[in-house]
């Protein structure tokens, strides 16, 4: 078990051994569930919370309150932010040390511990695709190469903005934009037709600041042409993506991009167009589809009505809604995925997991992205009204499950370049 003193400094506890979160309970990590800490991960302590460990002898969990090396010297819990293209499978372990703990940021929050002089994660590789590893950014270079693209379009809004997203919050679908490879960002939108309690843009509760910048005007088709087609013409496995983690809804800007869909495929038919979206207005969605959209990202915190509106907290559309466009696009033969959040404990309790097979076989996605919920789990379990319907499934058995169910569903966490 590993836990941080006041100061911040990380120890581990060789007396307990790890325990990771699942929903409400605690349990001891198999060997098979736990990896190193990949590589661009980051840890982080977790202000107000006592860690949490398994007692050896009697396989119990033991909350630790004091360090033990500093008599009566408070303790807090340690959490990892896994580096993108993996999976959590067990969240931290912790009891909160009061009432008025301070809500955790909006990041997601795996179980980490200690072991032969390294850190192992409760987590998986969800996809091979190394298109975000941190092995890939040289930051000279990053840097140089964002510096030069600027200057040669500073006239661009959208692409100034890219720049902010590069070299202020890291964001490597930014970065690999400036890179000239893979999936580049297209983000158009600053407003949005739900409000998201975690939405990572835009936060209106209060809880916790924003951990990035919205976009804050909606950009031109000729600037939208001017990012979009050097980059499906000359990157490999080149993929655009309208909706982005800084802007809004984009199909609230449907005819920008519709513009802007026929304008680029009127200069190249290489690569793939592709949008992350709530899906909330079929009609818009068809118009995109017969625009040229290759695939649409349907972005769900739950496959259950109510805990999705009770999160999404939708303006003027329903769930049916979201499960329509998700037929229209199939009807249309085009490739959708779901960006499936995953928080361990719910998603793989029995009646979400239920609830999940339900609406693949009612929609027939062709891809399951495996995406970590970027939220105090405390905060989303009472944002939702969870309460379990049964012993949690545990994150890998389910996804073996659905696999089974499901032979040709596919399982990743990035959008695919069709045809690569």
């Amino acid at each position: 078990m590993v836990y941080a003193n006041q100061a911040g400094e990380i120890f581990d506890l060789p007396d307990l051994e790890m325990a990771g979160r699942s929903g409400e309970g605690f349990l001891r990590p198999r060997l098979s569930d736990l990896m190193p800490l990949p590589e661009g991960s980051e840890l982080f302590v977790l202000p107000g919370r006592h860690p949490v460990g398994i007692d050896p002898v009697n396989g119990r969990p033991v909350r630790v309150t004091v360090d033990p090396s500093v008599s009566e010297s408070p303790v807090q819990a340690v959490a990892a932010f896994v580096a993108p293209a993996h999976t959590s499978i067990y969240t931290a372990a912790y009891e909160k040390a009061g009432d008025d703990v301070p809500t955790l940021p909006l990041f997601a929050y795996t179980a980490v511990g200690w072991y032969d002089g390294r850190f192992w994660a409760a987590a998986f590789r969800s996809d091979a695709d190394i298109r975000q590893d941190a092995a890939q950014f040289n930051r000279r270079t990053v840097m140089s190469r964002t510096v030069r693209h600027l200057r040669r379009h500073s006239n661009n809004r959208l692409i100034q903005h890219l720049g902010t997203c590069c070299l202020t919050y890291n964001c490597p679908a930014a970065r690999n934009y400036f890179l000239g490879r893979w999936e580049a960002p297209v983000p158009t939108s600053p407003r949005c037709n739900a409000e998201c309690v975690g939405c990572i843009s835009l936060q209106t509760s209060g809880c916790c600041p924003s951990t990035q910048e919205r976009i804050s005007f909606v950009p031109t088709p000729e600037e939208i042409i001017e990012l979009a087609v050097p980059h499906l013409e000359r990157a490999p496995r080149p993929v655009i993506s309208f909706g982005q983690g800084c802007e809004g809804e984009p199909l609230l800007q449907a005819k920008v991009i519709e513009r802007s869909i026929r304008g680029i495929r009127a200069r190249t038919g290489k690569g793939t167009i592709n949008l992350n979206t709530n899906a909330s207005l079929p009609e818009r969605v068809e118009r995109l589809a017969r625009a040229g959209v290759d695939s649409i990202r349907v972005s769900l915190n739950s496959a259950r009505a109510e805990a999705y509106a009770r999160y999404y907290r939708p303006r003027g559309y329903s769930f049916e809604d979201v499960a329509e466009s998700v037929r229209v696009m199939k009807t249309a033969g085009k490739f959708v995925s779901f960006n499936y959040f995953i928080l361990p404990g719910f998603t793989d309790d029995p009646d979400e997991a239920a609830a999940l097979s339900d609406l693949v076989q009612r929609c027939g996605p062709d891809l399951i992205q495996l995406r970590n919920l970027n939220m105090d789990p405390d905060w989303y379990l009472e944002t939702v009204g969870f309460r379990p319907s049964g012993r949690p499934m545990g994150i890998l058995k389910w996804l073996r499950t659905l696999k089974k169910d499901f032979p040709r569903l596919r399982f990743g966490y990035f959008n695919p370049c069709l045809g690569a």
